[in-house]
């Protein structure tokens, strides 16, 4: 799915869901959106407050912040990673299907398709289960921490 229409259905769901709680539409929550698909990569809370600040001239308070990405993971936009040393969050482009490589050095954390997993998965054969989407952690390390460990081995 292109971004342009991920954007698009994300607006759509938030729209639904906050008619149908009756809740109002504050710009806040747009703001907080927009700037979420904004993102490249998987960001902290920290990281979205500062690029809301910074490019978007539209602070929010951290409560606000937290408040809002609780609601758009709920709604399956935002995708929240709760790794051992932070938690990451990502734009939810995709249906469902997100594989990650997690760097148990650094933490950085990449997204990568999989044809082969999701295959695996679909053939999954589960009982009085309907399901609607997975997550796969793959833990390691990435290629910029293997080469310091590298380096730091030949000095010693």
């Amino acid at each position: 799915m292109e971004k342009e229409e991920a954007i698009k259905q994300a607006k759509a769901i938030l729209d639904g869901y906050l008619e149908m709680n009756n809740h109002r539409k504050t710009p806040e929550r747009y703001a907080i959106l927009d700037a979420v698909a904004s993102m490249d990569a998987h960001f902290t809370l920290d990281q979205l407050g500062g690029k809301l600040s910074s490019e978007f001239r539209f602070p929010v308070s951290r409560a606000t912040l937290y408040n809002t990405l609780n609601l758009f993971v709920k709604l399956r936009i935002v995708i929240r990673h709760r790794l051992a040393s932070t938690t990451t969050y990502e734009f939810s482009q995709s249906d469902g299907h997100n594989v990650h490589q997690v760097c148990t050095t650094c933490g950085k954390v990449t997204s990568l398709k999989s044809q082969e997993i999701d295959e695996a998965i679909n053939a999954l054969h589960l009982k009085r289960f309907k399901r609607d989407g997975y997550a796969v952690y793959v833990y390691g390390i990435c290629s910029a921490c293997q080469a310091k460990i590298t380096r730091g081995k030949k000095t010693k």
